[in-house]
């Protein structure tokens, strides 16, 4: 599942390669000031996290979500697999205004981002 990363001043959401192939999309990148805020979702299924139409991308509800939601005025970018816990990243600036994946790195590593803005 994807994973996030640092790469100098970049934040990398770090898709494999059938997550890329799913999503219809490349890793989506951001700056490290772009981080607005960064949440700890139990589930991540469900009309409070989600919104918007997947277009592109690929969807089996409760099984995997990859690509772009789309809504009248946002675009967010979804790497979900399963049913769990989850992170939305919330952007201030770029093509993306959230970033929703599964949690599969540690909690720490997550929070180790916001520390370094």
């Amino acid at each position: 599942m994807a994973r996030v990363i640092r790469e100098g001043n970049e934040l990398v959401l770090q898709l494999s390669f059938w997550e890329k192939m799913g999503a219809l999309h490349s890793n989506p990148r951001t700056s490290i000031d772009a981080i607005e805020k960064i949440e700890f979702i139990d589930q991540l299924w469900g009309s409070s996290t989600l919104r918007g139409v997947r277009a592109p991308g690929t969807a089996i509800p409760y099984v995997v979500l990859l690509g772009t939601l789309r809504g009248l005025k946002f675009k967010d970018f979804v790497a979900m697999r399963g049913k769990g816990e989850g992170v939305i990243i919330t952007l201030k600036s770029g093509p993306f205004a959230r970033w929703i994946f599964t949690l599969k790195q540690s909690r720490e590593d997550i929070h180790l981002l916001q520390s370094v803005k």
